[in-house]
């Protein structure tokens, strides 16, 4: 390779550096980096298409080409022979709307093409894999606990199932975020950036804290970076690498599901919305601003949480009470569209 720099990257009025600036101006307005990841990966994607036709300049769009485009999408298939999903489709078109209203604001361009595109209508899927309660103990019981390791990833299974966080809220906890005598764990900056306070069962709690007093010591490396469950090597766990482990426990349990950390996410609002938890109080777990069935959000007591989670949730005590002789029917209650909002939260392990 040359090394040249493309003679489009060098126009300030080019994609490259537009694209950029408005990449920037996204961290500058709070953006989780996550976020500005996404929109930097379709926008990319979408200078590609463009360049392609000889188009480099946001100025040169029209509407008609960006329907073209949205149809390309649509028409587009991945090297395993599949489609791209709505959901992703939607990602991709939101980051370009996003991207040519703020060229719109800053003056960069005359009129909006994409102001009046429209999005794909919303998959409405429930989700795809959910553990029972026996086969959630299955995996729960894969990790060898003789050894550090296996310790420590028993209490990060044990904490994915019972607080149902998600996988990068789960390796950005501290050591100080858990709260033993409440019973609780504090999720700072969750999806969105929003703080949310969320229970932990007891059994879930005595793993964690066997975690904390067994094994840490004995993997962290100073300076401490705070950080509640470390790798081998001192540090952070890595995102990917916890997906990875906990794929391979489901694999190993042999209860033929698909699926990592959001599994037990699913898993958790499910079996709690069986064992008869209202909706608002699974809507708070999850960190849902809103659900398509709650007219007005009910933001409720973490000590009332902690209730109706140490009441419905099977994994909350240390020792499970015998099963009620008749469980609620799930299909008596407004669920579907809770599920289907969590299928629609685009599970990290399951990027396109």
């Amino acid at each position: 390779m040359s090394g040249a720099v493309p003679p489009e990257s060098l126009d300030p009025e080019g994609m490259a550096a537009l694209i950029s600036d408005f990449l920037e101006a996204l961290r500058v307005r709070n953006y989780s980096e996550s976020t500005v990841r996404t929109r930097g990966h379709h926008l990319q994607r979408f200078a590609a298409w463009c360049a392609d036709r000889s188009l480099t300049r946001p100025s040169e769009i029209t509407k008609p080409i960006l329907e073209r485009h949205q149809r390309a999408l649509f028409h587009y298939r991945k090297p395993t022979g599949g489609p791209i999903s709505f959901r992703s489709q939607a990602m991709a078109i939101t980051s370009v709307r996003a991207f040519f209203k703020h060229l719109a604001r800053q003056n960069r361009i005359l009129t909006n093409p994409a102001a009046d595109l429209d999005l794909p209508k919303a998959e409405r899927r429930l989700p795809r894999v959910v553990l029972t309660v026996e086969e959630a103990e299955r995996v729960l019981q894969q990790p060898s606990v003789g050894d550090l390791l296996g310790l420590r990833d028993r209490a990060i299974l044990e904490t994915l199932y019972s607080t149902g966080i998600r996988r990068s809220e789960l390796v950005n906890l501290g050591v100080y975020d858990l709260d033993p005598q409440r019973g609780t764990l504090f999720v700072r900056l969750g999806k969105g950036k929003k703080d949310r306070v969320v229970p932990i069962g007891e059994r879930a709690l005595a793993w964690v804290q066997k975690y904390i007093h067994e094994v840490r010591p004995q993997l962290v490396v100073e300076p401490d970076s705070g950080r509640l469950f470390l790798s081998r090597h001192g540090a952070a766990i890595a995102v990917a690498s916890l997906t990875d482990a906990v794929r391979s426990y489901v694999v190993q349990s042999g209860v033929g599901k698909p699926g990592a950390c959001h599994l037990f996410r699913h898993t958790m609002a499910t079996l709690m919305l069986e064992g008869g938890a209202e909706i608002r109080f699974i809507q708070e777990m999850l960190g849902h601003a809103s659900l398509a069935t709650t007219q007005v959000y009910t933001r409720v007591a973490i000590h009332k949480l902690k209730a109706i989670h140490d009441a419905t949730h099977p994994g909350a005590k240390l020792k499970r009470p015998p099963p009620r002789e008749e469980a609620p029917s799930l299909a008596a209650r407004p669920s579907a569209e809770l599920l289907a909002a969590l299928a629609a939260e685009a599970p990290e392990e399951d990027e396109e």
